[in-house]
């Protein structure tokens, strides 16, 4: 049975933020549009739901596979809100579902209605189609205020890592510079990194201890957790 609807229906369309830590830095993925509006401009991955989509979370995977070649699965994204402004889009009402994920940056080509993908270190962000300024300004701060409760920045990190590392990785995400000696006094006697018996290979100076994460311990200890800025 077919069912004729009364009332004016907006379009859906879904957001990608996708962040990615080299291990000193913190980048963003974008994409060059291909189309209008604002084609050769830049923007975060994205598109229409389709009617073959059954979830925001599938069209959201999928544009994002089909505009970077990048795959991820549902698990590695969560929602960060919603964007609703009338005049966000120059083409028509457009409600869009913007969603986070934290990856290990690789290599990703443009596709579909991208002319381009790349990397993009996060103080060198040119200007954003649409409202993704916004959106990727929204999704900066969800990461301040979540690093400080869920293991999120230690799965940027991997499954080993060094103390300078996990201190970059706080830096870049807050955007403020740590006392190097505070930081990695309480981040070793916080409850929540294991130490391994081995150190970090391919270094110019002195191998650093690699470190693991117990992330029921992080739920447990992190909110405790204050470092000292570098004066």
């Amino acid at each position: 049975m077919k069912y004729c609807y009364k009332y004016w229906r907006p379009s859906v369309a879904t957001d990608c933020v996708i962040f990615g830590f080299t291990g000193k830095q913190l980048k963003v993925l974008l994409i060059k549009r291909n189309v209008e509006p604002f084609k050769d401009c830049w923007a975060l991955p994205g598109g229409f739901l389709r009617e073959s989509d059954n979830t925001a979370e599938e069209c959201a995977l999928r544009e994002l596979k089909e505009e970077t070649d990048l795959i991820l699965t549902n698990d590695r994204i969560w929602q960060l809100g919603v964007s609703s402004e009338a005049a966000r889009d120059p083409r028509t009402r457009v409600i869009s579902l913007s969603f986070i994920a934290l990856v290990t940056p690789s290599e990703v080509k443009g596709g579909d209605d991208a002319s381009d993908a790349q990397w993009f270190n996060l103080n060198e962000i040119p200007s954003l189609a649409f409202d993704h300024a916004k959106i990727l300004e929204n999704a900066k701060e969800a990461l301040k205020q979540k690093i400080h409760f869920e293991p999120i920045g230690y799965d940027l990190l991997g499954e080993e890592f060094t103390i300078p590392q996990v201190q970059a990785l706080y830096e870049s995400i807050q955007g403020v510079t740590y006392d190097r000696r505070n930081f990695a006094r309480k981040i070793q006697t916080s409850g929540f990194l294991i130490p391994l018996d081995k150190k970090a290979s391919g270094t110019a100076h002195r191998p650093a201890h690699l470190f693991s994460c117990d992330k029921e311990l992080f739920r447990e200890n992190a909110r405790r957790l204050k470092f000292e800025t570098k004066k």
